[in-house]
């Protein structure tokens, strides 16, 4: 049996990604005794490259500005939407609505980053391991107690502690043991993506911006993220129904060149390009927890839920979801309380969040015009640039929500009219 493995701990951590490791760092921080499993070896490939701007509070929290500040990642200050016709918007730009440091992030190659965070959490005092599956949550009734890892070398062993932090992302081990997920009912989609090198990029502030172009009838969309070394990651989302059934092919390369075909925003910007990775696909997604914790358990990031890829919010929950968990995790071991409710006491703040970005997603959907919603509204830009860059957690935000029923009730009466008299 591998000896650095420990019998007994106080947390564990199942996942070495962003939300793990982010829970790991923040509790091994206080003093706590965290040992983090990894099944993989950093650094690996991972989807989901765009940070947006409130990351910054935790990764300021993680110390871990500076060393992003100094290295090679782009920087990203703004989003902008193309589209189905290669209209461009006009730029959401981070600084004009808050001109703060924490509203320029970062475009990050997640091998790299990835990586950034799992050393930090070795160097705040985490005990990881990489190459170590969890097999199982080993469970005292309906408390968690400890867990089952296999090593590389194909040993088992069981390690015993009071809390498990769940961060395996979408292998969820948790969600699928206790049988907590719920699909998302109206985001059922999926995304096939590859990387370019030559493909065009902006220029000053815009060079690291993220676009979202919409391909033609907005039935779909691409990303087109600008990393470094001259590499563009592309990837297109629609319904799983529009990419893999009505195709009649399991071709990624033909899935894809055939959405590029439907997207005049996109295809001036490959033009000349010299595709650098192999096309990869992901399908059906969305989904979340029905409980976020229980007695000796708690889940974050992809753990717990994804949303969508589209805003990039997949990093920030991650990232917040860590260290909320954490937070708690620390007091109720300092409270010798380790029960649902004391490691789940930030899921009802943090599920509000959640459903204000998911319903922003929804909207983009189902086709609303938030260039029409500002027009009207222009005082209100400011709300949806909040939820563009991650500040979820406020109430004032749900005022947009009856005012876009109220344009949507309004635009349908409209075209219900216009079909009328047309057909009269």
């Amino acid at each position: 049996m591998t000896p650095s493995i420990p019998s007994n701990t106080e947390v564990v951590v199942i996942g070495g990604g962003p939300a793990g490791s982010t829970a790991a760092t923040l509790i091994a921080e206080q003093g706590r005794r965290v040992t983090l499993f990894e099944r993989e070896h950093f650094p690996r490939f991972h989807i989901g490259e765009s940070l947006i701007p409130e990351t910054y509070w935790v990764l300021q929290r993680l110390k871990l500005i500076e060393p992003l500040k100094h290295g090679h990642f782009v920087k990203k200050y703004s989003v902008q939407f193309i589209t189905e016709h290669g209209k461009l918007s006009e730029p959401f730009y981070f600084w004009d609505h808050k001109p703060y440091e924490s509203s320029q992030t970062w475009q990050v190659r997640r091998d790299e980053f990835d990586t950034i965070l799992l050393n930090n959490a070795r160097q705040k005092g985490a005990d990881v391991h990489e190459g170590v599956r969890v097999l199982n949550v080993i469970f005292d009734g309906n408390k968690a107690k400890g867990v089952r890892i296999k090593t590389t070398n194909g040993q088992e062993k069981d390690v015993m502690c009071q809390v498990v932090v769940d961060a395996s992302g979408m292998s969820t081990v948790l969600m699928d043991r206790l049988q907590l997920r719920q699909w998302d009912p109206d985001l059922k989609k999926a995304a096939v993506w590859t990387y370019w090198k030559g493909a065009k990029r902006d220029q000053g502030r815009d060079e690291g911006a993220t676009l979202v172009i919409q391909t033609e009838g907005k039935r779909g969309w691409f990303w087109y993220i600008p990393l470094h070394d001259d590499v563009v990651s592309v990837g297109v989302v629609s319904s799983e129904q529009d990419l893999f059934k009505e195709q009649g092919s399991k071709d990624l390369e033909k899935i894809y060149f055939d959405q590029v075909a439907k997207c005049p925003g996109l295809q001036p910007r490959l033009q000349g390009a010299t595709r650098c990775d192999i096309f990869r696909a992901q399908k059906e997604y969305s989904y979340r927890a029905r409980q976020i914790a229980g007695d000796g358990w708690v889940l974050v990031g992809d753990a717990l839920g994804f949303l969508d890829p589209l805003y990039s919010s997949g990093v920030l929950l991650a990232l917040v979801s860590g260290a909320k968990a954490a937070d708690a995790v620390v007091e109720g071991l300092s409270k010798h309380d380790v029960s649902a409710r004391q490691l789940g006491c930030w899921s009802e703040e943090y599920i509000k969040g959640m459903n204000r970005m998911r319903r922003l997603v929804c909207e983009f959907y189902n086709g609303f015009s938030f260039g029409q919603f500002i027009r009207r509204h222009p005082h209100l830009k400011g709300y949806i640039t909040d939820m563009l860059i991650g500040d979820l957690y406020k109430d004032e935000l749900d005022q947009l929500w009856p005012l876009m029923d109220a344009m949507r009730a309004e635009l349908s009466s409209e075209q219900a009219t216009m079909l009328e008299s047309a057909t009269a």
